[in-house]
């Protein structure tokens, strides 16, 4: 028996279990979603965005990047960011809406299809950019839908002493708007707007008082507030590429910058370190 070729084909499939626990995450939290489990199933969301980062760390470490982890990472993404993201809306308060219910979830669903299509087109001309992607990435606008259930969930349980207030008295405005914000996060991820990728490992390592400080007052929020935190978190990434867009339109040499530092159109390269 040639141990060393077992070893080798059990360290390639290595990064595959964390894409498939990334699906389970996503499979478990639509059956959550069904048994109105909410605040479960967007648990379960958040697990699946930390198994879909921890598969691209493990590929590089143990240099087993290959064609077959790219389709079915992106497999995994649609049924985890796409599918239960959308089922889990539909169950939470769409179906309040009648008839409109059902194309905004499904134009959800379709535009990050769409997005996944394109990074497996693209991923394979090596034009991807360390400092942007290209679009809103999916986990990411699945994290914003997933911890607004649980952020509202704390709402429904009166579980004042795990919210933050001023979130708490918003969250029924953007229960009503909901409808509407998945359309717009729906746009941005097939949108061409730049959307920080924090690839570097420098961004891990704050060399400045002030970066610390900030990442301190961070960690104590998640810690005190998880869910109002990884909502707020996720609302201010979504914002940034709007706002970066918009910045930049007014100042040309930014745009310009931006234009040489981030190539055409493309995500990420195969088990990113990010999202795609």
């Amino acid at each position: 028996m040639n141990f060393a070729k077992l070893k080798t084909q059990g360290t390639a499939a290595l990064p595959s279990l964390f894409t498939i626990g990334n699906m389970a995450c996503g499979f478990f939290a639509i059956l959550s979603a069904i048994d109105k489990e909410f605040a479960r199933a967007g648990w379960l969301i958040i697990g699946a965005m930390v198994m879909d980062s921890l598969d691209g760390r493990v590929a590089r470490l143990v240099k087993a990047e290959s064609k077959f982890g790219i389709e079915i990472d992106s497999l995994a993404d649609f049924l985890s960011f796409g599918v239960a993201p959308a089922f889990i809306m539909y169950l939470f308060l769409l179906k309040d809406y009648g008839f409109w219910g059902y194309p905004v979830a499904f134009i959800y669903a379709l535009c990050g299809v769409l997005r996944l299509a394109r990074f497996n087109v693209l991923s394979h001309d090596g034009k991807s950019s360390k400092k942007y992607f290209t679009g809103l990435p999916i986990p990411a606008a699945a994290g914003i839908l997933a911890s607004f259930v649980l952020s509202y969930s704390l709402l429904e349980m009166d579980t004042a002493p795990h919210a933050m207030k001023f979130i708490s008295s918003e969250l029924p405005l953007i229960y009503s708007m909901i409808p509407f914000i998945m359309l717009a996060i729906s746009f941005l991820m097939v949108s061409t707007i730049p959307y920080a990728a924090f690839k570097s490992g420098n961004f891990l390592k704050p060399r400045r008082l002030s970066a610390l400080l900030f990442a301190v007052a961070l960690l104590f929020l998640v810690i005190a507030y998880p869910q109002n935190s990884i909502f707020i978190v996720f609302s201010l990434y979504v914002l940034s590429g709007i706002i970066a867009r918009l910045w930049r339109a007014f100042y040309p040499v930014a745009k310009q910058d931006e234009q040489a530092e981030c190539p055409p159109p493309s995500d990420t390269t195969p088990h990113s370190e990010l999202p795609h």
